[in-house]
């Protein structure tokens, strides 16, 4: 079977939990990696180039951008943030599933570059319980989480173009359906061809009595 590793996007409303989602994942199982954005913007404090983000001049950025170096790109309050495909690359090639946590504009451009990418959409298990969530993070003003909740309203529009739905209720339950979901897109023939041809031309020996 092949040993090519999956990108997988991963998308939800915020305060869903995805992150929390993803991290225990990464934590988990040995199988995945976080895909790593460029960016424009200056580094935080604690932050390392290669670990958080590849941090880039603004000439290095749109020097990539002309070069299409990138599988998705955006600007957003006047930096650049992109992932570059070189890594996502190199990490898929060493047999890492490469998790990508993005917005649903960005998963969009995605699934047209890589059309055989999963997608899976988090929700929490009621409206209310999104609501709750928001307020107890208790890191942001009711501006900023009704805004939020308004961005949600419309992201829920696009559910539909996600090709998997996961409730992330329990925890422990969710980081486990995302996992087999994962794990069960390397067993789809269409990412085995190679392996599903060898295996029949193999087989035509025994229409000639071969064992």
């Amino acid at each position: 079977m092949s040993e090519r590793g999956i990108l997988t996007v991963i998308s939800g409303f915020s305060g869903v939990g995805k992150g929390t989602v993803i991290k225990r994942m990464l934590r988990d199982y040995q199988a995945y990696a976080l895909s790593i954005s460029a960016t424009t913007r200056a580094p935080r404090v604690g932050e390392q180039d290669g670990r958080e983000y590849f941090f880039k001049t603004r000439e290095e950025f749109e020097a990539m951008i002309a070069a299409d170096e990138f599988v998705e790109y955006a600007q957003f309050v006047e930096n650049y943030y992109g992932t570059p495909k070189a890594y996502v690359e190199q990490m898929l090639s060493e047999g890492k599933d490469v998790i990508l946590e993005i917005e649903v504009q960005g998963a969009m451009k995605i699934k047209e570059k890589f059309p055989d990418a999963p997608t899976i959409f988090i929700v929490p298990p009621t409206p209310d319980a999104l609501r709750e969530r928001l307020v107890g993070r208790g890191t942001e003003s009711q501006e900023v989480i009704e805004s939020r909740l308004r961005r949600a309203v419309e992201e829920a529009d696009s559910m539909d173009q996600y090709e998997y739905l996961v409730i992330n209720d329990d925890l422990d339950t969710c980081v486990r359906q995302v996992h087999a979901i994962i794990q069960s897109e390397h067993l789809k023939g269409s990412r085995n061809i190679e392996f599903r041809t060898n295996l029949a031309q193999g087989m035509n020996k025994f229409l000639k009595g071969d064992r």
